[in-house]
């Protein structure tokens, strides 16, 4: 299991992970191989992203008994793996009032599932921009969403031809370091996991 953590403008800080085996019945710290997934193409290829009521079923199976909580689940992080941050590069002065104008990138290893595109269609009623099979098409996809008076869109897009994919986030928010911020950065990184990529960072562009 995995966790990034956010600093206070919402860029990762951290990669919190842990795992368990049922040949002992323990969880590990597993920083190691968390980093070996993000760089080893082959070992890549033998994990998959799961809801939580799966990982229950798995668990449940293999021996484990009921899976904890997500509060317990949290207390076998340990030793994180830091991620480098930077301020990020403003091209433009902060506008006038209240509202504070925000691009994030969220960085991907792995690529999607076959039907990844479609699942994402019908998820994020996202419009289709682009053929990812085109080595010339960047992105791919396009969705938007207003949670209260926050406005976000966001573009998913390939990293060169036959690149990396990446999710850049363009969030219009209400007032400085709007709430609904954080908790949306997590929901669409958790559902491209589960489309098969492998989140490796989310960085704050401006």
């Amino acid at each position: 299991m995995e966790e990034f953590v956010l600093g206070e403008d919402c860029a990762a800080v951290r990669l919190d992970s842990a795992a368990w085996t049922p040949a002992d019945g323990h969880w590990w710290d597993c920083a190691a191989f968390s980093r070996s997934i993000r760089v080893d193409a082959e070992l890549r290829r033998r994990v998959v992203g799961v809801p939580r009521h799966e990982a229950a079923t798995a668990y449940r199976r293999l021996g484990g008994g009921e899976l904890p909580g997500e509060e317990a689940l949290r207390g076998h992080f340990h030793d994180g793996q830091p991620l480098s941050t930077a301020a990020p590069l403003r091209l433009n002065p902060r506008p006038a009032g209240p509202r504070d104008s925000r691009v994030y990138r969220v960085l991907f290893a792995a690529d999607l599932r076959p039907d990844g595109l479609a699942n994402l269609g019908g998820v994020w009623r996202m419009a289709s921009t682009g053929d990812p099979a085109d080595p010339e098409a960047r992105i791919i996809g396009v969705a938007a969403r207003r949670v209260g008076a926050d406005s976000f869109t966001w573009h998913l897009r390939r990293i060169g031809g036959g690149g990396p994919w990446c999710l850049d986030l363009t969030a219009d928010l209400a007032a400085v370091g709007g709430g609904s911020l954080g908790p949306l950065l997590r929901e669409l990184t958790t559902t491209l996991r589960m489309q098969g990529l492998i989140p490796v960072t989310i960085e704050r562009f401006s």
